[in-house]
């Protein structure tokens, strides 16, 4: 289903360049879980591997938290970071040219549920 629903922004919302401004970009995501591999999924992050940890960290992540929650019948994964760098772009690039975070990648592949579209988040309220 799409929406025709425009962004608002307001006291509780600011505009993308108050964010800018703030020094701090806040990104949310949802993606579909393959509930046969749930377990492997909660297994590798409950051990991430310290190179993954280092890049993030590298690439100004911060403040990264992970969730699993069911909607109907179907589970799915909702992240949350912080990113406080200056060029979100070629942070992002560096991570994804980072053999460990590909192979990291890689691992995690299977736990993606097959044919559930999902991807960023839409940000409408914002508090400190």
């Amino acid at each position: 289903m799409t929406s025709n629903a425009k962004q608002v922004y307001g006291t509780t919302n600011p505009t993308p360049e108050q964010v800018a401004a703030s020094g701090v970009r806040r990104m949310g995501s949802v993606f579909a879980l393959n509930e046969e591999n749930e377990q492997l999924y909660r297994d590798l992050h409950a051990n991430a591997w310290p190179e993954i940890v280092e890049q993030l960290r590298k690439s100004n992540i911060r403040n990264f938290s992970i969730f699993i929650t069911e909607l109907a019948g179907q589970k799915y994964v909702v992240s949350y970071y912080e990113y406080v760098g200056a060029d979100y772009e070629a942070d992002q690039k560096a991570m994804t040219e980072d053999p460990a975070t590909a192979r990291w990648h890689e691992a995690l592949s299977p736990c993606d549920a097959p044919g559930v579209p999902c991807g960023p988040m839409d940000p409408v309220f914002w508090m400190e």
